[in-house]
């Protein structure tokens, strides 16, 4: 594991949040209020930032104060846009790799690891949408978890 920023966080009350990519237009917006309740109430999320719903969620946590934990499915970056680097010195964000430097492209692998470490480290999970039959119902498969 790699890791960039405020290690503290990980002893934070933490909420998971995953999606399966493809979802409705109404799990968008519902994601998207669940997004800025969390905000709000300050509450430790923990999320990736791959596919287009999971980029929103993350950003829209990003403009908070509230701490927030990003899980990559590649290795860690050398270079990170503004917003993140100023919640990195706020330390506010922790960003964790489980992959070692070669691993440098999303792959349906590493984002089932990503997200199997998202679940592992997290105390409560919240999904947006599962595709049926798709990778992250396979890997939610008896777990305990709240849809939105």
């Amino acid at each position: 594991m790699d890791y960039l920023g405020n290690k503290e966080l990980l002893n934070l009350h933490k909420t998971g949040f995953l999606s399966s990519r493809k979802c409705p237009a109404s799990v968008v917006l519902k994601s998207y209020e669940w997004a800025k309740a969390q905000r709000q109430q300050g509450n430790c999320i923990v999320c990736g930032n791959h596919s287009t719903i999971e980029k929103d969620v993350f950003e829209i946590l990003l403009k908070g104060s509230q701490p927030l934990i990003l899980v990559l499915a590649r290795n860690m970056k050398s270079r990170w846009d503004e917003n993140i680097t100023t919640a990195l010195n706020q330390n506010r964000l922790l960003i964790i790799s489980p992959f070692p430097e070669n691993v440098k492209r999303i792959t349906r692998e590493t984002a089932y690891c990503r997200n199997l470490e998202i679940i592992k480290m997290c105390d409560c999970l919240t999904v947006g949408y599962v595709s049926p039959g798709g990778q992250l119902a396979k890997l939610l498969e008896k777990k305990n978890f709240s849809y939105l």
